[in-house]
């Protein structure tokens, strides 16, 4: 964990917390002054509070590119409600004297809601802020899914590699941040109530915006003329790919690369295609970008072509993107089984389960019980004639976890992952070739090839290098032996003498 990491979360929390202050304030107050839409604007801010947080950053990103801007839209959605309740709550709860009294001194409605009225209601008011933001810093954790930094991607690498000591420090650091803030805030509210809002109202708005200022180097980002961009990834192998294309590029050239928040595959190609796009290239598979992205299925692959091939023409007739060679590792899905399974019956292939399945469960990832594209569980098990007796949705953080306690019996697992071999599963043989290749190779948009012509040599020196059994290893040593990444990635390129300094 890194500081970077720390202020990256503080902003993104003041950046909701400001919008949603800036938004939630004339709300609360319109609710108040027109009973007619009380109704409507409380109903609407209850509703976005009901849905899910990750739910609702997948349908701002359905609008808006992933990134910090999809998270701090949807943290400041998600804070509306205290700060509208409560306005609207304490504006009610002013002395009906006090009201009277400024109406029969000829102000008008406005001017007595705002100048006398708020400033009385303001200690109720900042209890809803208070309450928004010191939610905010949990809700936060989810940026790590778009893109948005912050400490949700400790957290979420901890949960997946079984690493007490990283999900400890990412959730102390939640916990000191919101201890700090609620505290001065509540220094603040309770000043507030002892000295009447008026004055001292505006000593927390400044202290916000003050913050807000001094973090915003960790909020945007400048690129540069000879600058690479790529997103960071959510797995290990995404990561030690992305962190050797850095390596290599700015070891062979004068070119800067950039290695953004992490952010999923599924997220990554959105943000690389389109105009509005906010990387140059990403690490992805020939299946993955046929099934996945394309929406294709390998029936789809005309007789004669590979999916490579057909999966890089369709992609840069769609998108204008390029499948450069061949990295040599083939992650493709793999069915395995735990330690105790394996034990108790001899598996080699797929097919050894078809008489055993009545009596075993399947558990894996959401993803791989959804719909989207034909390398799935219901298309999979149809194929193999495959009938379980149970099958588990899990979290992917938890799979390896809910695997060696037994969970289940049968697992989906990708080739490549080191912690397969942590987890002491078997990886069973597809004896009848359902799954297609996931040959790894780097996607990368044609204009980045024009912007940095000569890239696409560089990168290619890595081509057929990394075997399965490469990869395998450099994810074992990042995920199960806590290794660094960068560490990692240079002690390989370094081995094949791929690095000229």
């Amino acid at each position: 964990m890194t500081w970077t990491l720390v202020l990256e979360h503080l902003f993104i929390v003041l950046a909701a917390s400001i919008l949603s202050i800036a938004a939630g304030l004339p709300l609360g107050i319109l609710a108040y002054l027109f009973p007619r839409a009380k109704a409507i604007i409380l109903r609407t801010v209850d509703i976005l509070q009901t849905i899910p947080a990750l739910a609702l950053l997948g349908m701002i990103m359905v609008v808006l590119d992933p990134g910090k801007v999809t998270v701090i839209t949807g943290i400041t959605l998600y804070s509306l409600l205290p700060i509208v309740r409560n306005t609207c709550l304490g504006l009610q709860e002013v002395d009906p004297g006090v009201k009277e009294a400024a109406r029969g001194m000829g102000m008008s409605k406005a001017y007595r809601t705002l100048l006398v009225e708020f400033p009385l209601a303001f200690p109720t008011v900042f209890t809803g802020i208070r309450i928004a933001v010191v939610n905010a810093i949990g809700t936060a954790v989810f940026a790590a899914f778009v893109g948005g930094g912050g400490l949700g991607s400790i957290i979420n690498r901890g949960i997946r590699i079984q690493d007490m000591a990283l999900i400890l420090s990412g959730t102390g650091a939640l916990m000191v941040i919101s201890v700090v803030l609620d505290l001065l805030m509540g220094w603040f509210e309770k000043n507030t109530r002892k000295q009447g809002g008026a004055k001292s109202m505006w000593i927390p708005a400044a202290a916000i915006l003050l913050a807000f200022i001094l973090l915003l180097p960790y909020g945007l980002s400048s690129v540069g003329e000879g600058e690479l961009l790529l997103y960071d990834g959510d797995y290990s192998e995404t990561q030690i790919m992305h962190h050797m294309v850095k390596m290599l590029v700015e070891d062979r050239t004068d070119w800067t690369v950039t290695i953004q928040d992490q952010m999923s595959q599924v997220n990554n190609f959105k943000a690389l295609i389109g105009d509005g796009h906010t990387c140059d290239m990403m690490i992805s598979y020939d299946g993955s970008l046929l099934t996945t992205f394309l929406q294709l299925d390998p029936a789809d692959v005309p007789e004669g072509v590979s999916i490579y091939d057909y999966a890089n023409q369709t992609a840069g007739e769609q998108y204008g993107l390029l499948l450069l060679e061949k990295l040599g590792f083939d992650n493709t899905y793999a069915i395995a089984v735990t330690r105790d399974t394996a034990e108790k019956y001899p598996l080699e292939t797929v097919s050894d389960l078809i008489p055993l399945a009545g009596g075993l469960v399947f558990g894996a990832e959401h993803e791989f019980f959804t719909q989207e594209g034909s390398m799935k569980f219901g298309p999979f098990t149809e194929f193999y004639g495959l009938k379980f007796k149970d099958k588990m949705s899990v979290d992917v953080s938890l799979k390896y976890a809910a695997a060696e306690k037994g969970s289940f019996d049968v697992t989906e697992v990708y080739a490549t992952d080191g912690l397969n071999r942590k987890a002491g599963l078997k990886v069973l043989k597809d004896d009848k070739n359902f799954f297609p290749d996931y040959n790894g190779a780097f996607l990368i948009r044609e204009d980045t090839l024009i912007r940095f012509p000569g890239l696409d040599e560089v990168l290619n020196i890595l081509a057929g290098q990394i075997s399965n059994e490469d990869m395998v290893e450099m994810t074992y040593q990042v995920d199960v032996e806590k290794r660094t990444v960068d560490n990692v990635a240079r002690e390989f390129l370094t081995a094949r003498d791929l690095l000229k300094a």
